[in-house]
């Protein structure tokens, strides 16, 4: 018995020695399906995972490569304004007080950025960046300087066009609004605070924002990059480089980002640039009424047959809406093709009428629909939420 009991443990451990062999040696000869191990090593060496390293290392790359082509065609802008004049300046008894002593108003300059986007010089801005300069001065990223001269403004959009002139202007591309979707990360470039060109990142929060009461025709592009006092018409650009918009608002309670920046969108500023540097203005539709918000009460109070629309608060005389017949308390519900769902709308809707073409408006007045045939004039200089 001891015999066959040594017998049997020699052979479990030349077993297990075997084993440890072989599992050391060749580990596929004890796998239940070597078939699906084999593909399953294949496939590893050959699509090796891309270490998160270097995958942060190429991002941060093509956020640097965006950066240098964009940045050289961003400026600071210097805008002077002429010294208010102190109203008690004419008054003897203050004279008599402070004499010569008197305190001399001081010229007032205000900072901002551009964008230049054309060899010739051209460059982009805010309107309120400039608006009353009489003096504009433009630093280059490379140090270079001059005085611009502005080639047009348009308040609406809070767009305005400069020029200056130097050889080898850096120009930035505009880029593919069309292709911009939430979550796409760009750029602000810009001069906030005066502290000299300055470059941030984030993501595109939102599209089409507008009812925000920044300007009479808003389609904001949102984003939390950081944006600041000074970045106002500077560049947000994407990964690639190019101009997507131009940085004109942020929301903030006490001056700094809290990563909601607005951005006026690049296909709306080309057209603008277009406008201001062929007519010298832009051009838009407008039919002279003053426009609200259409309420459920005010519908069933007065009978209207729909809940929809622009309701009309204010016809001026003379105007093209009050020649045609147009009566304060109409509802605009269409102009042309196009549907109207409240005033912001019906803005856009006449502002994109050529001036000089007849339109046909659908309007509801109490019960009864309506059409009614005008032709739009241009729109004057700026009253705000004027159609």
């Amino acid at each position: 018995m001891r015999r066959t009991w040594l017998i049997f443990s020699q052979a479990v451990t030349v077993a297990v020695a075997v084993l440890f062999v072989v599992a050391t040696l060749k580990p596929e000869w004890l796998a239940r399906n070597p078939a699906r191990v084999l593909p399953q090593i294949v496939t590893i060496e050959a699509v090796p995972a891309r270490p998160p390293a270097l995958a942060a290392s190429e991002a941060a790359q093509g956020y640097r490569l965006a950066a240098q082509r964009a940045a050289p065609a961003v400026v600071s802008i210097a805008a002077s304004r002429p010294p208010s004049r102190n109203p008690h300046l004419d008054d003897p008894w203050f004279r008599f007080f402070f004499g010569e002593r008197a305190p001399t108003p001081q010229a007032q300059v205000g900072l901002g950025s551009g964008v230049i986007v054309s060899p010739e010089g051209y460059l982009l801005t805010n309107h309120h960046v400039i608006d009353g300069a009489a003096d504009i001065e433009v630093q280059l990223a490379d140090g270079r300087a001059a005085r611009a001269s502005v080639v047009g403004t348009d308040p609406d959009t809070d767009l305005a066009v400069l020029k200056i002139d130097l050889p080898e202007l850096p120009v930035v591309v505009f880029g593919d609004i069309g292709s911009l979707q939430v979550g796409d990360v760009v750029l602000a470039i810009g001069n906030p605070f005066n502290v000299g060109q300055t470059v941030t990142s984030g993501i595109v929060s939102a599209l089409g924002r507008n009812r925000l009461g920044l300007n009479t025709y808003e389609n904001f592009i949102q984003t939390d990059a950081a944006i600041n006092p000074g970045n106002s018409g500077g560049a947000l650009v994407d990964v690639e480089g190019q101009l997507v918009g131009i940085n004109s608002a942020i929301y903030s309670g006490g001056g700094g980002s809290l990563g909601i920046g607005f951005a006026i969108p690049g296909d709306v500023a080309r057209d603008v640039l277009v406008a201001l540097i062929r007519d010298g203005r832009v051009s838009r539709g407008w039919i002279g009424v003053e426009a609200g918000p259409l309420t459920p009460e005010f519908a069933d109070s007065f009978g209207l047959g729909v809940r929809r629309g622009a309701l009309i608060t204010g016809v001026l005389q003379g105007g093209p809406a009050n020649a045609a017949g147009m009566l304060p308390g109409d509802v605009v519900t269409r102009v042309g093709e196009r549907p109207i769902a409240d005033a912001r709308e019906l803005v856009d809707a006449v502002a994109a009428v050529k001036p000089g073409d007849e339109v046909k408006l659908g309007v509801q007045r109490r019960a009864e629909a309506l059409d009614l045939t005008l032709r739009v004039a241009q729109r004057p200089p700026p009253r705000r939420d004027e159609p």
